[in-house]
């Protein structure tokens, strides 16, 4: 039979070293926590549907909606007086407009580029984030202009994507966001921007996009019909890192002034390698189906949704994400902070 011994005389390690001292009640811990979540670190992605709609609750995301045209306004007053600073604005526009190409993108009296007009007309302070990208416009679902044979051309999306960004830039938006991973495309579109005199409108690129298994919900949302679609011919392979960082500092060299790692929890280590060799801010997007699974969690009373999800959002932050993009930013303004 074994017997254990004990040694009274025996002391824990150095007996002047004690973290569990700066964990003892909560106001130490408050003192000495490394980071915080701030309402200013948060985006919020919001899908804006044609004149005439009805609001619609995606069955995929509950508690998010497409907002109508008509009722923006009211859900931009909800928003700033949550103190959310910045949107991300999708578009779910009528399939009568889209086609192959995609060119309803950079129609001058656009779904997007009438909503951005009327935001900053009424909510002037308002960062407005406009996703750059065809696969909303396209009846294909891809993000770029495709040949015969299914492929997505580069460099003709590229010229497509230079068009959407001047577009919107026109109408006032403060980033454009372009989201489609072809190659050159941030330096395009800078260049466009410069030319045309929009030097003041930012670029946050989403450098590194994945090919990733969490953007069901997404496709549903922006009825883009993309469900199942294989993107892996210019979205990042999941396998892949120093490809992704390679990607963030292409985009940086061509002009981006942010960067983006997208989804987010899968892929904290590569926020945190992009973060270690760029000095732009880093942000991450917390994608559709991260948020569909801690929602469906909480509502199967699964999980603390208040603990689990500010557990996940702060460690986007600890791993250095500077912003986040997430259909929790309006429940975290009510609920946590």
């Amino acid at each position: 039979m074994t017997r254990y011994r004990t040694y009274p005389d025996l002391k824990i390690g150095n007996s002047h070293i004690r973290p569990r001292r700066l964990r003892q009640n909560e106001q130490i811990r408050a003192l000495v926590q490394e980071n915080s979540l701030q309402k200013s670190d948060l985006i919020y992605p919001m899908f804006i549907s044609e004149k005439g709609t009805k609001k619609y609750d995606i069955p995929s995301l509950p508690g998010i909606s497409r907002i109508p045209f008509d009722d923006l306004l009211h859900e931009i007053q909800e928003i700033q007086n949550l103190g959310i600073k910045g949107i991300m604005l999708f578009p779910v526009v009528d399939p009568s407009v889209k086609d192959p190409t995609g060119k309803e993108s950079y129609n001058p009296n656009g779904l997007m580029q009438n909503s951005i007009r009327k935001i900053k007309e009424n909510f002037p302070n308002i960062l407005i984030f406009v996703d750059v990208a065809l696969d909303p416009y396209t009846t294909h679902g891809h993000d770029g202009i495709t040949n015969d044979a299914g492929y997505v051309l580069n460099d003709e999306t590229v010229e497509a994507l230079c068009k959407q960004s001047l577009s919107y830039a026109s109408c006032g938006v403060d980033f454009v966001c372009p989201s489609d991973m072809m190659d050159g495309r941030i330096g395009a579109i800078r260049s466009a921007l410069d030319k045309e005199g929009y030097i003041g409108t930012s670029i946050l690129a989403y450098s590194a996009k994945f090919a990733s298994a969490f953007y069901g919900p997404f496709r549903e949302a922006v009825s883009s019909g993309a469900r199942g679609l294989d993107k892996k011919t210019y979205q990042l392979n999941p396998s892949n890192s120093r490809e992704a960082v390679k990607e963030a500092l292409l985009d940086i060299e061509e002009g981006a002034d942010m960067v983006m790692i997208k989804p987010g929890l899968p892929y904290l280590d590569i926020v945190t390698k992009v973060k270690n060799e760029v000095h732009i801010p880093v942000t991450i997007y917390q994608v559709s189906g991260e948020y569909a699974l801690l929602k469906n969690a909480a509502l199967h009373n699964l999980i603390d949704e208040k603990a689990a999800v500010y557990e996940t959002l702060i460690s986007m932050k600890r791993a250095g994400a500077d912003l986040i993009i997430t259909y929790y930013a309006k429940w975290v303004c009510e609920n946590i902070l």
